[in-house]
């Protein structure tokens, strides 16, 4: 979508299908879609921040990690880095679209 056909829409914390990105109108920011779109975005932002501590208690670990502990959490990581991102991008956007309100 270019940026004026997603001016007056809620980028959605979660994919469509085949990853694409799910949007709604966001004139009701108070309505059940935008307080599921909002409970979600803490959930994915408490998650982020949990596996953040996590992974930094990792690094002061002096003994190598196996493998495939290793790449569980680098999956992990990019999963909730994808969703703080899409977290980002959706308030961003809102936030240029209130100052253009303005």
């Amino acid at each position: 979508m270019t940026d004026d056909a997603v001016a007056g829409l809620r980028l959605l914390p979660w994919e469509g299908p085949n990853g694409k990105p799910v949007y709604t109108p966001d004139d009701n920011p108070e309505g059940m879609i935008a307080r599921l779109a909002d409970s979600m975005e803490r959930e994915q932002l408490t998650a982020a921040s949990a596996l953040l501590e996590l992974a930094r208690q990792m690094l002061t670990v002096t003994e190598p990690l196996p493998p495939d502990q290793s790449r569980f959490v680098v999956a992990r990581l990019c999963d909730v880095l994808s969703n703080t991102l899409r977290v980002a991008e959706s308030r961003g956007m809102r936030l240029t679209t209130e100052g253009a309100d303005e």
